[in-house]
Parts: structure tokens; sequence; C-alpha cells
């Protein structure tokens, strides 16, 4: 039954995991992958074009509303900043490393949107993070699967039992590092 849903969206779980914090759909799309459900050059491809895009449009929006959204959000208010700072020393290293950073994947592009960098070379430097990025890490996912089958043989049968706990693992890290970034706000 798993198998027929991840055959069915799979690609599409990808793309929209891929235009916000996406690592955790990617790592069970690579296990996925391995294990034969999907094509590991089309989820690298998907991920790519949803990172990209979810990038980029990030990006746009911080051009044009950046200022007021960021004022919404005072820890990311106080960190701007500093995110300028780095940006006018090292901006090509920022862009092509932000999305490997957990948590600047969407306000790290609003932020570079508010700042004096150049769109194409904003748009030229995360295309080629995406480009490093969406193999690594669809790639980790592919290589766990390697693992378990080196230690446990075939695994079929406990197949659907993995994909679950390493999205389920994934949905309570997301919980737990959201509730930790509000008790640091002062919200419950």
């Amino acid at each position: 039954m798993i198998s027929t849903f991840i055959a069915s969206y799979g690609y599409l779980a990808v793309f929209l995991g891929s235009l916000f914090e996406g690592e955790t759909i990617l790592l069970a799309a690579g296990f996925a992958a391995h294990r034969g459900l999907l094509h590991w050059p089309l989820v690298v491809s998907v991920a790519f074009v949803g990172a990209t895009l979810g990038d980029q449009l990030a990006f746009l929006l911080g051009r044009w509303r950046g200022t007021a959204l960021i004022s919404h959000f005072p820890s990311l208010a106080q960190r701007a900043p500093r995110v300028h700072a780095v940006l006018e020393r090292h901006h090509a290293v920022f862009i092509l490393t932000m999305r490997f950073l957990y948590g600047l994947r969407v306000a790290g592009p609003i932020v570079m949107g508010t700042s004096g960098v150049p769109y194409l070379r904003f748009a030229v430097l995360d295309m080629i993070g995406a480009a490093l990025w969406a193999p690594l890490v669809t790639g980790a996912g592919y290589f766990f699967g390697m693992a378990l089958t080196a230690l446990l043989g075939d695994f079929k049968r406990i197949e659907a039992a993995v994909l679950i706990g390493m999205l389920a693992a994934g949905f309570v890290v997301w919980l737990w590092r959201r509730r930790h970034a509000a008790q640091q706000r002062g919200q419950p």
C-alpha cells in the first residue's frame, strides 16, 4: 500500500518538500529510490527544480516586501543585519551554502532579497547550490538504504516501516525545532 502511494505521489511530495525545508522528504525519497519505488535521477531533478523555485520566489518576495515581512519576526529582524554583513563579505559562499543551514532555506533568501545582491548573481549561485544539495541529500537517503541492505539483507517486509519511521523522525525534529524557536522568542 505505501509502495503504491509513494509511486503515485512521491515526486509531488519531493517537489513540495523541496520548496521549503525538504531534507526529510528528500532523504526518504532517496531511500525509496534505493528500494526501486522512485527513480533517483528524477528525484534529484524534481528536488532541484523545487528548491530553486522556492528560493527564487522567496528572494523576489524579499525584494518586494522583505523589510515589512522581516519586521513581523523579531528574531529574524535581529539577525538580518548580521546576514547582510556576511553577504557583503562572502555573498557567493553564503548563497551556495545557505540551503545546508537549517532554518535559512526560506528566511535566508527573503533576507537576501532585502540586500544589495543582484538578482542574477543570486539566481546563478542558488542554482549551483541546489545542484549540489539535491544529489547530496538524496544520495544520503539512497546510501542509508544501501547500508540497511548490507546489514539486514532483503528487508522488503519492513520497508514501509522504515519509510514511515524516517518521515516521523523528520516530523518530530521539525516540531522540536519549531517549539524550541518559539520558546526562544518567548512564546509558549
